[in-house]
């Protein structure tokens, strides 16, 4: 896994309201799939603590995953269900959501994009480390009535699989927010759920999350990542945190009650994942419902 494991969780503001794991869908990640992430291709970008592109290539076979019938038929249920999952409580009988799932068309819209993740190396310290690496490619997708969900795919040793459809366009509009704001390398911080862009040497926010974190003026690179070490360095896999199995979430607040600001505590997340918002364990696609506020 590229990002900090059993250090993300999920947070207020973030996107977990739920996880179903559908057995039925016939898309099954291998155990270890997920931590396999999208290959690293070519040279480091120029610019210190620049991530490893992933190769375009790559990316289009993750889209031509995400395309495959039997995710869009799910991509269909889900936005039939407006997200809601098959256990929770909705009055919206088979074949009235059958209906429904046929009547949202749903279609892929724009490029499927590598998101990046804060990288573990990069918060203890490695010499050289990227601030982040890839740690999935996503997809988006929209309904005809106007909803927006993200696909979720990684690459495993058969090839890309879909592992998880989220609510809501985060991984695609924060790459595209960069890009027109001058370009870099957006990254998230999924602990706090914060989205950055490393641009010239510097981390700068592109959420409400970043810029409580970074301010707006963003940082540079080398106080970032002290940042990220004071919060997360002795949360790491392996340290005393990890192998006592704590849960229950990272809590900026409680981080500022103990060290002034930019601590805090830290959970694993319900599978396991290191993602923060993926709770996939090795078994079959996810599909959840992202809540903000």
């Amino acid at each position: 896994m590229t990002d900090i494991r059993k250090a993300a969780v999920r947070t207020v503001a973030a996107r977990t309201a739920w996880v179903t794991v559908l057995l039925a869908l016939g898309i099954a990640v291998a155990p270890g799939a997920q931590a396999a992430g999208p290959p690293a291709s070519g040279a480091p970008a120029s610019g210190a603590g620049a991530p490893v592109p992933v190769a375009a290539g790559e990316l289009a076979q993750a889209a031509a995953a995400a395309q495959s019938p039997a995710v869009l038929d799910k991509l269909g249920h889900f936005f039939a269900r407006k997200g809601v999952p098959p256990t929770g409580g909705l009055t919206l009988g088979a074949a009235e959501e059958a209906k429904a799932a046929a009547a949202a068309a749903p279609r892929l819209s724009g490029e499927t994009v590598a998101v990046y993740t804060l990288d573990r190396d990069f918060v203890a310290g490695a010499p050289g480390a990227p601030v982040a690496k890839a740690e999935f490619a996503a997809t988006r997708a929209v309904s005809a009535d106007g909803q927006v969900a993200s696909v979720w795919t990684v690459r495993e040793a058969g090839g890309w699989r879909v592992v998880n459809v989220a609510s809501g366009g985060d991984e695609s509009d924060y790459p595209a927010l960069a890009a027109s704001g001058g370009g870099g390398t957006a990254f998230r911080e999924p602990q706090i759920n914060a989205w950055y862009v490393l641009r010239g040497g510097r981390v700068l926010p592109l959420d409400d999350e970043a810029r409580r974190s970074v301010g707006a003026g963003g940082t540079d690179l080398a106080a970032y990542q002290r940042l990220v070490h004071q919060r997360y360095g002795d949360k790491l896999p392996g340290s005393v945190y990890d192998r006592a199995g704590e849960g229950g979430g990272y809590r900026p607040d409680a981080a500022a009650e103990a060290t002034g600001g930019g601590g805090g505590t830290l959970a694993a997340a319900a599978a396991g994942a290191a993602l923060g918002v993926t709770a996939v364990t090795g078994a079959a696609l996810a599909l959840r419902r992202r809540l903000h506020g």
